[in-house]
């Protein structure tokens, strides 16, 4: 029972880490958009989405072991970490669209500049 306990614990502490990485690489993908480099941008893009399928893989793992048989218990913890996961996967999205909008808008600037060169 402990050692069941232990990996839930585990698998929640390797869950809030990635999905925490996932989050801090989406905030520097806002700054870089801010900054006007997309190219830095796309790569937190690339960095976060990395990061939360980790996460996502770790989760899908430990809930497919109830189906492998191995017996679990709730944890409230684990609980938090699906939370977590779900809740950056979906910043993820945001800032996904965000990056679609600001890039549209630089080509549009970069066009209007061309024409008033």
């Amino acid at each position: 029972m402990e050692e069941e306990a232990d990996k839930t614990t585990q698998d929640a502490m390797t869950i809030l880490i990635a999905a925490g990485e996932a989050r801090d690489e989406c905030r520097q993908a806002y700054e870089a958009m801010a900054a006007g480099d997309m190219a830095q941008a796309q790569e937190k893009i690339d960095a976060a989405d990395k990061k939360i399928v980790e996460a996502h893989h770790v989760q899908t793992d430990h809930i497919q072991g109830v189906f492998r048989g191995e017996p679990q218990e709730y944890s409230l913890l684990f609980s938090h970490a699906q939370d977590t996961l779900m809740t950056i996967a979906s910043e993820i999205v945001t800032v996904k669209n965000f990056y679609k909008v600001f890039s549209a808008m630089d080509e549009r600037l970069k066009k209007l500049e061309e024409t008033h060169e």
